[in-house]
């Protein structure tokens, strides 16, 4: 659901006793929407990559890594 961000999706669990399925729902943020609720918490990025690798993070990144911390602390 691209207008309200939101994914569902269903985590299947295979076990000797059988296959449980566990539904969910999770709400996606952009880099930008997260960044406001980060500042609005008295935030700031740190840093931003596109994977735990720490690539970098583009235009045409997929997906992201982002650390923030207090404002106005060093780094």
């Amino acid at each position: 659901d691209a207008v309200n961000q939101l994914i569902d999706f269903r985590h299947l669990h295979l076990t000797e006793d059988g296959i449980r399925m566990y539904p969910g729902r999770l709400r996606y943020v952009w880099p930008a929407e997260l960044d406001l609720m980060a500042r609005l918490a008295g935030l700031r990025l740190r840093a931003r990559w596109d994977d735990w690798q720490r690539s970098p993070f583009t235009a045409r990144s997929g997906s992201h890594v982002s650390i923030y911390e207090k404002a106005g602390a060093g780094g």
